[in-house]
């Protein structure tokens, strides 16, 4: 699985809209939205915020292991 698809998958089993996300890891609704769509990757801030809400590791985050 790829890394857009880990985090819609993660964002969408905790409930949480994509301006609800975004508000958690300090970004804009915009960019959750390119996360998801992969036209952009979270830098390794927002991946380690990523990893910390969702209680994955960065592995799982990044290969979806």
């Amino acid at each position: 699985m790829e890394t857009k698809d880990v985090i819609y998958e993660l964002r969408t089993g905790k409930g949480l809209s994509q301006e609800e996300l975004a508000e958690k890891v300090y970004v804009s609704r915009q960019t959750v939205s390119n996360w998801e769509t992969g036209k952009n990757y979270p830098d390794i801030h927002s991946l380690l915020l990523l990893g910390s809400l969702f209680n994955v590791s960065l592995d799982q985050l990044i290969k979806g292991d």
